[in-house]
């Protein structure tokens, strides 16, 4: 079965290990970096930061496909050219042409990161925590003309620690997306996978963060979701907590609730420079405590 890979970063390097592992041929990779980047840049950000699917391509010997856009007609000559029986896709901002994506013999694939119809959008890393969920996921589910909406094929639960982090969540994702690569593709060469039609009734779609929400109030949210926010976003983007003029980011994995606090929200309870903590009552009656903070421009401990 020859295979094309549409990717970046750990999802990319998993999908490529999964196919290997399955006995598959992979015909072509494409990078995201190919389509934002150009070729000398690339060469330079490459030789200085030599990332995990590079090193794998470069191991293997798999053949780097080479255009600016999955849309150019470039690529679509390359899917014809390598006569492609399956393209994947794992972590890419393009929308995907109908003219591209017919093109496979069997299917274009995509690897979307949550249990869809859930949690649909960019980033369900950060959004799955931040609702505090217990579970998340990925699900492979054929492309079609919107976003996450097409057949499921499989799907792999992925439990959420209340210690996870958007990091560790993604790590234990593209993980489970590494196995699921190999089963898929094995039951497509056999012919014993069947789509699934995703239930509407049950969707869910998440945007990115707005700039906004990397600012933390304590009035508006309790401690458990305040924990859960600051996790969601590493390694992402910073939360700041801003006393006046001044700020500083929190270390999500230094944070513990303190249950039951006698004081209003938003109000600082305790605060010591030595060990870099403050502890913050927020909605609900119970406070956060933050150790371990980072000053951001200016010192606010005296």
């Amino acid at each position: 079965m020859k295979v094309v890979i549409l990717g970046k970063g750990e999802m990319l390097a998993n999908l490529i290990e999964g196919a290997l592992e399955a006995g598959a041929q992979i015909v072509g990779v494409f990078r995201y970096e190919r389509t934002v980047f150009s070729p000398f840049k690339l060469f330079i950000r490459d030789f200085f930061m030599t990332s995990h699917d590079l090193t794998l391509i470069k191991q293997y010997k798999l053949h780097e496909i080479k255009c600016k856009s999955a849309n150019s007609e470039a690529f679509r000559r390359e899917l014809l050219r390598l006569n492609t029986d399956v393209m994947f896709v794992g972590t890419w901002r393009e929308k995907i042409k109908k003219s591209v994506y017919d093109i496979p013999v069997i299917a274009s694939i995509n690897v979307h990161p949550s249990l869809l119809p859930a949690y649909r959008g960019p980033n369900p890393y950060l959004q799955t925590i931040k609702h505090m969920e217990k579970h998340s996921g990925v699900t492979f589910h054929l492309i079609d003309e919107n976003y996450d909406t097409g057949a499921i094929l499989a799907q792999e639960k992925v439990d959420i620690l209340p210690c996870d982090t958007g990091k560790e969540l993604k790590e234990k994702t593209v993980f489970a997306a590494r196995i699921l690569m190999c089963d898929v593709l094995k039951r497509l060469q056999f012919g014993i996978i069947s789509p699934v039609k995703q239930d509407e009734r049950k969707a869910s779609y998440y945007p990115n963060i707005t700039p906004d929400e990397m600012m933390l109030d304590f009035t508006q949210k309790t401690a458990d979701e305040m924990h859960a926010h600051i996790r969601a976003l590493h390694p992402w983007l910073p939360c700041y907590v801003t006393i006046g003029r001044r700020f500083f980011i929190p270390n999500p994995y230094k944070l513990r609730v303190i249950r039951n606090v006698n004081a209003a929200a938003g109000k600082i309870i305790a605060k010591n420079a030595k060990t870099m903590t403050l502890v913050i009552a927020c909605k609900g009656g119970d406070a956060l405590e933050m150790s371990g903070l980072k000053w951001y421009r200016k010192k606010f401990f005296k």
